[in-house]
């Protein structure tokens, strides 16, 4: 064999093994809790600017993504704001537990319009009422939307639901909420605090303490059908520094 051909086939041994990696091109969908856009949209980013793989977020809330997913939406991913949604399509067998960790945290807030007059409020039923004034308290849906959840378990504990349970305006998500307090049409709302970070018309003015509420904890997960490899990267990359420093920015905690 002459030098070039022996070269030549070196040199294809050598390609061989990159050519049997996976292509990082292949597109991902990952289902997202709402309250994750701005900084999951950032880390996406970063990952595709790194990878050259394409990730496509589809956010809502948690309660109707794991629905989405039971009923075979296609995604390769899921990162659900509360444990029970992940827990729901756990037991059904449709997620890989062995790929599943909590990826970040959050806190629950009180929150107003930026030009209110309200700059701080009581958590109590005379304070809450009076900032409330004629209007309406604004979270996400109580029975089934995480982030409405978490205000329903905290209003409970703090004795404020019987003052304002006939008094709420529930949204589809926490997202819905907190546009109705930076829309000014509603006065008060419950968010995360994240959520009150990413919106410059709307201020903080009470913080709900962790113990009223379940932990805020977002897990993530692959979803049982999707292509191992395809999301391999992009869930080993959610758990870089270079990811926990953009979800730090935003406002979450990070275990």
């Amino acid at each position: 064999m002459t030098l070039p051909c022996r070269l030549l086939c070196l040199s294809l041994l050598i390609a061989l093994p990159a050519l049997a990696q996976p292509p990082l091109s292949v597109q991902i969908t990952v289902f997202a809790a709402a309250s994750l856009k701005e900084s999951l949209d950032a880390v996406a980013a970063e990952w595709t600017r790194q990878s050259g793989q394409k990730v496509v977020v589809s956010y809502a809330a948690s309660s109707a993504l794991a629905k989405q997913i039971e009923q075979g939406a296609p995604a390769e991913a899921f990162i659900s704001a509360d444990e029970e949604s992940m827990d729901y399509l756990q037991q059904r067998n449709l997620i890989d537990p062995a790929t599943r960790f909590d990826l970040v945290g959050n806190r629950l807030v009180l929150i107003a319009p930026a030009a209110s007059a309200w700059h701080s409020v009581s958590l109590s039923p005379a304070s809450l009422l009076r900032a409330l004034g004629p209007g309406r308290l604004a979270v996400a849906e109580t029975t089934s939307v995480p982030a409405g959840r978490y205000a329903k378990q905290s209003l409970l504990k703090l004795g404020l639901w019987d003052a304002v349970s006939s008094r709420l305006a529930q949204g589809d998500n926490v997202r819905a909420a907190l546009a109705f307090v930076a829309q000014e049409e509603a006065p008060l709302g419950v968010v995360y605090a994240t959520d009150a970070q990413a919106e410059p018309k709307v201020r903080v003015v009470a913080t709900f303490p962790d113990d009223t509420h379940d932990p805020i904890v977002y897990p993530v997960a692959r979803v049982a059908n999707a292509d191992a490899t395809a999301s391999a990267g992009f869930l080993k990359f959610l758990r870089s520094s270079e990811a926990k420093a953009i979800f730090q920015r935003a406002g979450f905690r990070v275990p």
